[in-house]
């Protein structure tokens, strides 16, 4: 993946919005592209309402998921600041 489509999975992984959720961020980096990677709003346990991502969101979550040590780190939870 070019780093210019890793930017544009970034930018697209927004939300529809929703109660409780956005206060926190579960981040997925990249092994290969240091300051790189994808971001999802969660709770503060890190769980993602998928129902509230768009399609490319959602598809761009269950990918990271699914490439975890492999393409991405283990996703840890970040809080935001408001």
């Amino acid at each position: 993946m070019s780093p210019s489509q890793f930017g544009a999975l970034q930018r697209q992984s927004s939300v529809r919005g929703g109660v409780g959720q956005g206060r926190y961020l579960l981040r997925f980096e990249s092994l290969f592209h240091a300051g790189r990677g994808l971001c999802f709003p969660c709770d503060e346990r890190g769980q993602v309402t998928l129902d509230q991502l768009s399609e490319q969101a959602r598809e761009n979550y269950l990918f990271a998921r699914a490439v975890v040590g492999h393409e991405y780190a283990t996703p840890v939870v970040q809080r935001c600041d408001e």
